[in-house]
């Protein structure tokens, strides 16, 4: 199981009214949905929802919900966050059978830059995508995906066919080979701009 346990207790209240009565007793509101059963509107003291939060393996990971003596996991799909203190506002918990495929995003993070020919010669890496949708066991959810840029040129793209995914990970857009990013640049513009020049020079 997940090693983040967030102890919750059901709110009677709902809507925006609920929600602000929540957070004044010190508490994030959140909402549990998923699965056969309906959504329920749940809470999290607020204390140690940051705590959860601040480990970086809350959100889309593989968490244990507990209410009383009842344990659940559930992966952590989305924080809303108010826009001048950053406090932590709502939050959804999607249920889960922990060995199931879910679909989820992670980010994408690009590794060896100065292998790359092309931004050497002074291209820029230009990603088309910050994150990936894709089907991955619910205990086995990557962290991300990394994209090595080794050998790449001005003009290359990284499509989704070339990116090699953990075991057990699949994308979930299949109906096409999306760009994710490419190494855009003038460089290679100007050197062959520059090499017919010189070559029109020579001849005349």
């Amino acid at each position: 199981m997940a090693e983040i346990v967030l102890n919750v207790e059901v709110r009677e209240r709902t809507g925006t009214g609920g929600a602000r009565s929540v957070r004044t007793q010190d508490k994030v509101p959140g909402i549990l949905y998923g699965g056969a059963l309906g959504p329920v509107p749940i809470a999290v003291n607020t204390n140690e929802f940051r705590k959860a939060l601040y480990t970086g393996k809350l959100l889309g990971h593989l968490v244990t919900l507990k209410y009383g003596d009842e344990s659940q996991p559930v992966i952590a799909k989305d924080v809303q966050f108010d826009p001048v203190s950053d406090k932590p506002l709502h939050f959804d918990l999607l249920r889960v059978d922990e060995h199931a495929d879910v679909r989820i995003a992670v980010p994408v993070h690009f590794k060896n830059h100065e292998a790359s020919p092309g931004i050497k010669r002074g291209g820029t890496l230009n990603a088309v995508r910050h994150d990936l949708e894709i089907w991955a066991p619910a205990d086995h959810i990557p962290e991300d995906i990394i994209i090595d840029l080794t050998g790449l040129e001005i003009g290359d793209q990284v499509r989704i066919s070339a990116v090699k995914l953990p075991e057990g990970v699949r994308s979930a857009i299949t109906d096409r080979d999306f760009v994710i990013a490419t190494i855009t640049g003038r460089a290679a513009e100007a050197e062959a701009t520059e090499g017919e020049g010189e070559a029109a020079a020579t001849e005349e």
